[in-house]
């Protein structure tokens, strides 16, 4: 379908699964026979557009709620009152690919901010599939660079970039989005439902990962078949929300530890409880969110613009507020938590980009950030360990006890 250039590496870095078989596998069913059942679906079902929102401008794109105001949302018991899902400034796409994307019923997408990743190509399609299915990449300026630099694209024909089966959706500079990048790559990866609005299915997969499996059959057996709303992986160590914090904190997976704190605790104040059997069908509280599988509708698209809020006023890890905005919803979400296995045999990981043709000024800023989170570390020790974590003073108490238990 399509041969990148060797300098781009396009198959570098793949990192191998510790499993040699898939104990609890998903199984697929017969191509054509998915193939008409999901075109019947498409077409007995309404456009995906079931609620409201809110509309007007704001200092940032998703409006910047106070915590109070984003929380008194999660009760959605009258379809009459709009919620707020992004869009209070424009998103800088072109006319062109707005209107293309507005045709699409069924969606793969993924984005590349800050040249972070390579583009790889979906293995495994159906002959129908591409006709059937739109694959959308969203780019930035620095990564469109990269690609010009590597010849993967040509600055010949800039309104129509198409690499394989992905269409490149080039997003301009601009004040409307965030200094961060993977704030801006959030807003794809959870407004999908807006930007993709007469969508019926979605899949979102990060850039780190290349889609193995036709999608049509992983939208037939991972959201169809089981009646859900949502399909995405449990993560593959952890079950309770703040382990994971603590984890993206010792892993300096994000520079603002007092943020992440400051996050945990206010969810604890609301009522963050951790994972027991009591939230079954619910296997777990911790996703795997590289790939995310929803099918559009009142339900799935409330939980996307309710995560994205709560990314928006802490951070992007969205693993952080998963199970925090899923326990909290009315109506509750449908999800198929799959296991970790299966999301292995389903896709291929590979490592972020290793070198980078430019370094951005958000680069700069954030490599300041962690060298003053490193000067400061030891006077935040107690966000890094239970041995070390205050408890006298923390809303985060009773979780930490019920997690922890005589281990404390």
């Amino acid at each position: 379908m399509f041969a990148c250039p060797s300098s781009y590496g396009e198959h570098k870095y793949a990192l191998p699964t510790h499993r040699s078989s898939c104990s609890s596998p998903v199984f697929f069913s017969d191509y054509w026979t998915v193939l008409d059942e999901i075109h019947s679906i498409c077409r007995e079902s309404s456009s995906s557009e079931t609620l409201r929102y809110i509309h007007g401008k704001s200092e940032t794109f998703g409006g910047n709620f106070s915590t109070q105001k984003r929380f008194s949302y999660f009760n959605h018991s009258n379809n009459d009152v709009e919620v707020p899902c992004g869009f209070f400034r424009d998103f800088p796409i072109s006319n062109s690919d707005r209107a293309e994307m507005d045709k699409c019923e069924l969606v793969v997408a993924s984005a590349i901010f800050n040249d972070h990743d390579k583009i790889r190509q979906p293995v495994g399609l159906g002959v129908k599939t591409l006709e059937t299915v739109c694959f959308y990449m969203f780019i930035d300026n620095k990564t469109q660079n990269s690609l010009f630099h590597h010849n993967v694209i040509s600055k010949n024909n800039p309104k129509d970039y198409r690499i394989g089966a992905w269409r490149i959706i080039k997003i301009s500079e601009s004040d409307n989005l965030y200094p961060n990048p993977a704030m801006n790559g959030v807003i794809p990866k959870y407004l999908i439902h807006r930007l993709f609005p007469n969508s019926k299915f979605s899949i979102w997969i990060d850039a780190k990962i290349q889609l193995m499996i036709d999608p049509l059959l992983l939208i037939h057996s991972m959201l169809v078949i089981p009646e859900v709303d949502i399909a995405i992986s449990k993560h593959p160590f952890f079950v309770n929300t703040i382990e994971e914090a603590m984890a993206t904190a010792r892993w300096k997976k994000w520079g603002d530890v007092d943020g992440l704190r400051m996050q945990m605790e206010t969810y604890c104040e609301h009522g963050l409880k951790p994972w027991s059997s009591h939230k079954l069908p619910y296997p777990t509280d911790v996703p795997d969110s590289a790939m995310i599988l929803r099918k559009h509708g009142r339900r799935s698209n409330l939980f996307s613009c309710f995560m994205f809020n709560e990314l928006e006023a802490f951070n992007p890890r969205d693993q952080l507020a998963f199970a925090f905005v899923r326990d909290h919803i009315n109506p509750m979400v449908k999800m198929n938590m799959f296991e970790v296995e299966v999301f292995e045999q389903v896709v291929v990981e590979y490592r972020h980009n290793l070198k980078k043709i430019e370094t951005s000024s958000y680069e700069e800023k954030e490599e300041e950030q962690k060298q003053e989170s490193m000067r400061t570390i030891r006077n935040r020790r107690r966000w890094l360990d239970h041995e070390s974590w205050s408890l006298n003073s923390s809303s985060c108490e009773s979780y930490l006890m019920e997690m922890w238990g005589d281990h404390l």
